[in-house]
């Protein structure tokens, strides 16, 4: 299970997005103007959903697939158009309002589940793939861990997630942020080290009938994600 320090960084999280926030991220996640440095992050997000559904089979149907921190639910739409029974989570009950508002009017009712949660809430059942796109890039590599090891027992084919890469780039930006005010800046962003993460998911016992598979990074102005799938064998 996730220790404490995740739920910290949970509550740290739901707050950010609920108040300081959630203007900010509904202009981003639509198609309204935005600064420069927002469209990079607008075009990189982009670029990795459409990274994350590329590892994805074409055909969904029948498959029940959890979108782990789903923000406004641009990807469990695209994952339940290709027939997934979708259950879409986020800790922010801003993003998932903004998420039931944009449901487009022709999708079937009831293929995407949008709720307020926790992804490590076992009531949610069992599932055929996991995405996690973005929502594991502010916490530890301790507690990547344990979110990836709590899901992976109840997941019978592949978890795709991103992480924040560990480059001299993104260690600067953290490293900087630190000085603003608490209150001014966003859950710091976490830099990881691809080898590390890789070597010590190979070591859970929860993982050990499944094998790491693709990884790929997007650079994107400010924005630098790094995706790896992990399936089963």
């Amino acid at each position: 299970m996730a220790d404490s320090g995740y739920q910290q960084r949970r509550g740290q999280i739901e707050t950010y997005f609920n108040r300081t926030a959630a203007e900010a991220w509904s202009r981003l996640t639509s198609d309204a103007p935005v600064s420069r440095i927002r469209a990079t992050v607008r075009a990189g997000r982009d670029r990795m959903r459409d990274l994350l559904l590329d590892w994805l089979p074409e055909d969904l149907s029948g498959k029940r697939l959890l979108d782990a921190g789903c923000g406004t639910g641009a990807l469990a739409v695209a994952a339940a158009r290709r027939g997934a029974q979708v259950v879409a989570i986020d800790v922010a009950p801003t993003l998932i309002a903004l998420a039931r508002e944009r449901i487009p009017l022709d999708l079937a009712p009831g293929t995407v589940d949008f709720r307020v949660g926790d992804m490590l809430d076992p009531a949610l059942g069992e599932f055929d793939h996991v995405v996690a796109m973005d929502s594991l890039i502010h916490y530890r590599t301790q507690d990547v861990l344990a979110v990836l090891s709590g899901i992976g027992g109840r997941t019978r084919g592949s978890i795709l997630f991103t992480f924040a890469p560990k480059t001299p780039s993104l260690t600067l930006m953290h490293a900087v942020g630190r000085f603003f005010p608490r209150g001014d800046r966003a859950p710091a962003i976490e830099p990881v080290g691809e080898a590390d993460l890789q070597r010590r998911i190979a070591a859970e016992p929860v993982f050990a009938d499944w094998r790491l598979g693709r990884c790929e990074r997007i650079v994107s102005g400010f924005y630098t994600s790094q995706a790896l799938e992990l399936a089963r064998r």
